[in-house]
């Protein structure tokens, strides 16, 4: 599993619930018999939709605070492979140059 994946699911996990619910319509439906309190049933809706875009942006908001964290997460574990992968390349490159060595010697003294 790449290294990347845990920290990215453990910043988002705890917000599926919440998008799952603010997701599911809870307007107030337009009733059939509500042709004279056809205002009230406009304001109504109104304000529910003014309160839905308010609670996207603060929830949108959320979300940006978490994915900026998943990205400095991303980026510190990417720093940590790239030492790790440098290391592993001098390590490398001492293990053939230790060994032409040793090839070279046992050649000369054999």
């Amino acid at each position: 599993m790449p290294a990347w994946l845990i920290p990215a699911l453990k910043a988002v996990l705890p917000h599926v619930g919440t998008i799952i619910s603010v997701a599911v319509p809870a307007f107030t439906k337009k009733r059939v018999d509500a042709a004279e309190n056809l205002t009230t049933l406009h304001q109504e809706q109104i304000a529910e939709l003014q309160a839905a875009a308010s609670q996207n942006a603060k929830h949108i908001r959320e979300l940006a605070e978490q994915l900026q964290v998943t990205v400095a997460a991303l980026e510190q574990a990417a720093a940590i492979a790239e030492a790790r992968y440098r290391r592993t390349m001098v390590m490398g490159v001492i293990a053939i140059v230790l060994s032409s060595l040793a090839l070279g010697s046992a050649l000369i003294t054999g």
